[in-house]
């Protein structure tokens, strides 16, 4: 017979007594339930407001190393532990209300370091380990694996896996002549989008390949390809790469303006400084000028930026609030760049409050500077989440059916846009300037990115 639950003044006569070891672990499980809960209804609503990192590393949370990797191991381990706990029927409507808690003490007692009991979740658990354990062992024998790390290596891949993309690095060698030497080794066949892009079957290494390493070819997936290409700067311009190391996105510029003009990149880190000089010298590019130091501390007055003509802007994922909090203290005076007439803003995020919510809350202000959104890329049929008239200029790449999230928007001139043919942008006399509650927060992020794109401002270096 199943034990009582036990009292809470019992529960709290429980945790003082354990070590401040399993304490901590113990209010560690708490806090990655509450972090995990955000995240998968965040996932759920594609309206995330925030990622992993940026949750855990909030005030509330105190333990925050410990909360960190029980919440990525949990989501790590997912699929298995909510198969497995369907399989052994044992979860009722009171931990359907808790699952989140139910999933962390779930990885925590089958898969990591909980040892004790205490509390109603970890006993749980621990109560029906043996038929969970069970579970397990037919779930390994179904899908005929060896243990839980080729388990979870198994759900991880999915159906489809994803194709291997090459960016054939026009300063160096032609796309024809780059499929004829890689056809050598495997089957090869042009994106319909990009011309100057390949697609390798899945698996396919060419770490080793000699056009890799000579800088012919570059490893780089459609999605980030597709951000310089909306960008689509002339030969001859000069372009502000405010966000630049790596440096792939910096070098396809300079190969689609035919190495002609000035592509000035801006890294703060002095270690992705070197990363980025690296990755310029192997593309065999001329045309980049790289500024170690801050965007934010240019002077759009002075030579040559204020000859400025397009700016891809790629910051930070998931967590793009918190990198535009510095701003406040930083923003130079509101000297316009009088030259720029395409400006590309790009995440590597799927969530909205990254995206369609920043662009929402900035379109005002842009349109008070002559700017109006545009669609990059006509021929991509996915667009921005409907959420305010105009997001279907917005593109978007799916995780799942693209095998990567990207999201971008550009920002054309008014008289660029007619002059070039771009599609015109949007009226923003319909889109929602409510500013409370977390709008308000959006609101505020909004605002600071809209001098950082249409002023002389800018933002912190990526660190993915």
């Amino acid at each position: 017979m199943r034990p009582s639950a036990p009292s809470a003044a019992a529960n709290k006569a429980d945790i003082r007594r354990l070590s401040n070891a399993e304490r901590s672990a113990y209010f560690a499980r708490r806090e990655a339930a509450k972090v995990l809960r955000c995240v998968l209804q965040g996932d759920a609503r594609r309206r995330a407001v925030g990622s992993v990192k940026s949750l855990v590393y909030s005030p509330s949370v105190r333990n925050k190393r410990a909360t960190f990797a029980l919440v990525c191991q949990t989501l790590k381990h997912l699929p298995i532990i909510k198969k497995i706990l369907e399989d052994a029927h044992i979860v009722n409507s009171k931990w359907k209300r808790k699952e989140d808690l139910l999933f962390i003490a779930t990885y925590d007692v089958l898969f990591g370091q909980a040892k004790q009991s205490t509390g109603d979740a970890e006993e749980f658990i621990i109560h029906h380990k043996i038929k969970l354990q069970s579970a397990l062992e037919q779930l390994l024998s179904r899908k005929k694996v060896n243990g839980v790390d080729e388990l979870t290596a198994l759900y991880q891949k999915g159906d489809t896996p994803k194709p291997r993309y090459v960016r054939v690095n026009t300063l160096k060698l032609e796309t024809r002549s780059a499929m004829l030497e890689l056809g050598k080794l495997t089957k090869v066949q042009k994106d319909n989008l990009l011309p100057d892009l390949l697609i390798l079957p899945a698996g396919t290494d060419l770490h080793d390949h000699p056009l890799v390493l000579n800088g012919s070819v570059f490893m780089q997936g459609k999605a980030s390809c597709m951000v310089a290409a909306a960008l689509c700067p002339e030969p001859g311009w000069v372009v502000l790469d405010a966000c630049s190391a790596p440096g792939n996105k910096t070098v396809h510029l300079a190969a689609l303006m035919r190495d002609k003009g000035k592509i000035i990149a801006c890294e703060l880190n002095k270690q992705r400084v070197r990363r980025l000089e690296d990755t310029i010298r192997l593309s065999g590019a001329f045309n980049i000028h790289v500024v170690h130091g801050d965007f934010l501390n240019l002077t759009p007055s002075v030579h040559p930026y204020n000859k400025v003509r397009a700016i891809l802007l790629d910051p930070s994922c998931s967590g793009s609030g918190t990198s535009t909090e510095r701003l406040d203290h930083l923003l130079p005076s509101y000297t316009t760049v009088p030259a720029v007439e395409r400006v590309v803003y790009s995440t590597c995020s799927v969530h909205q409050i990254e995206n369609e919510d920043v662009v929402q809350s900035i379109l005002p202000l842009a349109a008070s500077h002559g700017f109006r959104l545009a669609a990059p890329l006509p021929q991509w049929t996915r667009r921005g989440l409907p959420v305010f008239e105009g997001a279907e200029k917005l593109l978007r790449t799916d995780s799942v059916e693209d095998k990567e999230g990207f999201f971008i928007a550009l920002f054309v001139k008014e008289h660029v846009d007619r002059h070039r043919g771009i599609p015109s942008g949007l009226s923003t006399q319909k889109t929602n300037r409510r500013v409370s509650g977390s709008t308000k927060k959006r609101f505020v992020t909004g605002t600071k990115l809209s001098r950082l794109l249409f002023y002389s401002s800018g933002m912190q270096t990526k660190t993915t």
